[in-house]
């Protein structure tokens, strides 16, 4: 059996389980600040805490869909070596091929806490390589809501 059916296979028996829960990583200013800078989104929802407790309806800034959205590498541990080396064996390359659902239900307040919950969704050959479909939820640390839902599409190859 070929290293590709090896991986689909063990994927395919994990469909639908939660197979990662990360650590919790607290969301700072400093950090909501360097992400507004980089990207050029410097919206007072973010960056401006005085404006955000007199207007903001969370009354705090919050941080941008999108840094919550970038941290999933760090918040699913998935760029680790070890991590590589054993949920894809055989395999040298992944690459990060998309996203086919994204939803930020809940904002994530300056000072919370959040963490990513993987479960695998789908797994299945396409040509030279595996496509393994993930749903990352990430949750707010004592907030019903997540702070994002998204299926991402992941492909590895031997």
């Amino acid at each position: 059996m070929s290293v590709t059916q090896e991986l689909i296979d063990k994927y395919k028996a994990l469909v639908d389980q939660e197979i990662h829960v990360g650590l919790w990583l607290e969301i700072d200013q400093q950090r909501i600040d360097a992400f507004a800078r980089v990207t050029g989104d410097e919206q007072w929802t973010h960056v401006d805490p005085q404006r955000a407790a007199k207007e903001s309806p969370y009354g705090t800034t919050i941080a941008h869909g999108f840094l919550t959205l970038s941290l999933l590498p760090y918040l699913t541990q998935s760029n680790h070596p070890e991590f590589f080396a054993s949920n894809y064996p055989g395999m040298r390359l992944r690459v990060n091929y998309g996203l086919n659902k994204l939803r930020y239900p809940a904002p994530v307040l300056c000072g919370a806490k959040i963490r990513a919950r993987t479960t695998v969704k789908s797994a299945e050959e396409v040509r030279n390589g595996v496509q393994i479909i993930y749903l990352l939820t990430i949750e707010i640390d004592g907030v019903e809501k997540p702070a994002c839902v998204a299926e991402q599409v992941m492909r590895v190859y031997p």
